[in-house]
């Protein structure tokens, strides 16, 4: 019988089972799910890199832009501050100077003092261009992120805490403080009036 097994070519049980045990999986190979499921976690891991350094990009490009926006903005903020004693000294000796005097002044002065107004103007002019603004309160509440007050001034005509009197012009360069006003504070004026309850809570 084992002679005309092989002589038709059947298989022997050993062989018969080699098949089989080929179309298993090596243990050493990796699974098709776990591969997939890595090459997820990657993707997701390199789209929150692209993410972050797309956000940091942004960051970036907004810091530089108000950097470059400052600096052209306050650029100037020490040029501009030693300018105000020039436009301050310019003031002052117009202010100093008697309207009779310069109504009895000859051409030649006369035409001096218009040449320092005329030069004041032209100075604040100039200034304002960038962005350096005069401060002048006066009439206003003061406000001790603009205004300093050097002394209080009994002005019953004005509500207690108006600026009443401007020493010192004031300046600001953008949205900063170049130099806080000088000024008087009215005090003891009017308080304000009581606030009115409705009737019903009286009642």
């Amino acid at each position: 019988m084992s002679n005309s097994n092989a002589e038709w070519g059947e298989d022997t049980p050993a062989q018969a089972a080699g098949p089989a045990e080929s179309a298993q999986p090596d243990a050493g190979e990796p699974n098709g799910f776990a591969v997939i499921e890595a090459l997820n976690t990657e993707n997701t891991q390199l789209k929150d890199r692209v993410l972050r350094t797309l956000a940091e990009m942004e960051n970036l490009r907004r810091r530089t832009e108000r950097e470059v926006s400052d600096a052209k903005t306050y650029g100037v903020t020490s040029f501009a501050r030693d300018m105000l004693t020039v436009v301050d000294n310019l003031s002052r000796a117009l202010e100093h100077l008697p309207a009779e005097a310069r109504a009895g002044a000859d051409p030649a002065i006369r035409s001096l003092i218009e040449g320092v107004e005329l030069t004041a103007r032209d100075l604040e002019a100039a200034l304002g261009r960038h962005g350096v603004k005069k401060l002048d309160p006066k009439g206003q509440k003061f406000d001790p992120n603009f205004h300093q007050a050097i002394f209080e001034a009994p002005d019953e005509s004005v509500p207690s805490g108006t600026v009443s009197q401007v020493v010192q012009s004031g300046w600001t360069i953008g949205d900063r403080v170049l130099r806080p006003a000088m000024v008087g504070v009215s005090k003891g004026g009017p308080k304000a009036a009581p606030r009115q309850e409705p009737a019903s809570s009286r009642e």
